[in-house]
């Protein structure tokens, strides 16, 4: 028989065309979608299956929209709870209200003048927060909770004052600096008897009788969650400094570079670094690229006197020492004289403020120019990066008001 006759015979085989027009056969790719009951393809599925109906599949990416907001809302709500604590609602340094800082290592609701002598021991003893500027996780505010804020925190770190007096919030800068060192990093006044006293050179230093787990308080096991597995790399001892008092903090927003110089073949891996005093901060590396975007903040405490907030741009490389692309230094005085004037004048917006800063004498350079954004006090900054061949920095300065 021929081909077009053994169709008709049956238990015949059949070709791929015939095989969808009889019952029972099995069929080829392009004929299975027409068939019912049978398997189709990914592309098939697509088009000929009932999915989610549109009426059901808005109202659930809506609802999980929702769900996400919760999460954030109820970490707000239970840091907000917190907050509203008889305890909580004074610094637990100094007795100011309404404090809107928090060290996390310890568990300390703070104001904005404690937190200051707090970043001055270094975030290996005090890692320091705000309540309104940062993003705050459920671990963090877990661990807040389960601490015992304020109230728990200067029964044992205060529980041995003696003829020692608190400072309070009009104290001076050198009696809280003294204060905060000697509760925190000498832990003058701990309650756990297992650590005794020993001076040494004027300096109060604490040698453990029994386990070195208690070596640190309540603090340490919180501290060594928090350490990065970089983190258990050899650290160079930090450079002893006197106590500073901190006028408040600038958030300095890196934005991107443009037509940086090129330190590797073709192109660079760019990194800033920021200086503000003692303080030193650095971006992520942005690989390859010469006009790289960062758009990373970073919060830095403003010491007195304000110094220069210095930015250096290096190329990160793997076996060698990271090479140059350029420095810069720009004068925040003038920001942090306009936070102040809008802070205690009432100034309302962009106009009046530089006109208050005109008759005080402060001089704003045009390409650089303060405006009141959002109720906050803001500085567009673009540098000409220094001793390289090329290359520019944008930033966006922000000075925080001493009240936040």
């Amino acid at each position: 028989m021929g081909a077009s006759d053994q169709a008709n015979q049956p238990g015949a085989k059949m070709g791929t065309g015939d095989q969808a027009n009889h019952p029972g056969s099995k069929m080829g790719t392009g004929d299975q979608a027409n068939q019912p009951g049978a398997k189709m393809g990914t592309s098939d599925q697509a088009n000929n299956q009932p999915g989610l109906p549109l009426c059901y599949a808005v109202p659930f990416a809506i609802m999980l929209l929702q769900t996400t907001n919760v999460w954030s809302i109820a970490t707000t709500e239970r840091l907000d709870r917190l907050l509203s604590q008889p305890a909580n609602r004074c610094c637990a340094d100094c007795g100011a209200p309404d404090p809107k800082w928090v060290s996390l290592t310890f568990g300390a609701f703070i104001c904005i003048k404690c937190s200051g002598a707090h970043r001055s021991l270094g975030v290996h003893i005090s890692k320091v927060v705000s309540v309104k500027l940062d993003e705050w996780t459920d671990e963090q505010v877990d661990f807040l909770t389960d601490s015992g804020g304020n109230g728990a925190l200067n029964t044992t770190y205060e529980a041995f004052l003696g003829n020692y007096t608190k400072p309070r919030q009009d104290c001076s800068a050198d009696d809280r600096n003294d204060f905060i060192r000697r509760k925190y990093e000498f832990q003058q006044f701990l309650s756990n008897q297992q650590l005794s006293c020993v001076s040494q050179n004027g300096k109060h230093h604490y040698q453990q009788q029994q386990s070195s787990s208690n070596r640190y308080g309540l603090g340490h096991a919180f501290r060594n969650s928090w350490r990065r597995k970089e983190d258990h790399k050899p650290v160079k001892k930090p450079v002893e400094v006197g106590m500073v008092e901190f006028v408040g903090l600038i958030k300095v927003n890196i934005l991107r570079g443009t037509n940086l110089a090129i330190r590797d073949v073709m192109s660079s891996d760019p990194y800033v670094i920021l200086n503000l005093g003692h303080q030193s901060m650095k971006t992520k590396v942005i690989k390859s690229s010469l006009n790289p975007v960062w758009n990373e903040r970073l919060l830095l405490s403003i010491p007195d006197p304000i110094p220069l907030l210095k930015l250096q741009v290096y190329d990160k490389d793997t076996f060698t020492t990271d090479d140059r692309m350029g420095e810069a230094e720009i004068n925040i005085q003038p920001l942090v004289a306009a936070a102040r004037a809008y802070e205690t004048k009432s100034v309302t917006d962009t106009v009046e403020l530089n006109k208050l800063l005109a008759k005080d004498g402060i001089w704003i350079p045009r390409d650089s120019p303060i405006s009141v954004i959002d109720n906050k006090v803001k500085q567009e900054v673009t540098v000409r990066l220094q001793n390289v061949e090329r290359g520019h920095l944008e930033m966006e300065l922000e000075c925080v008001p001493l009240t936040q």
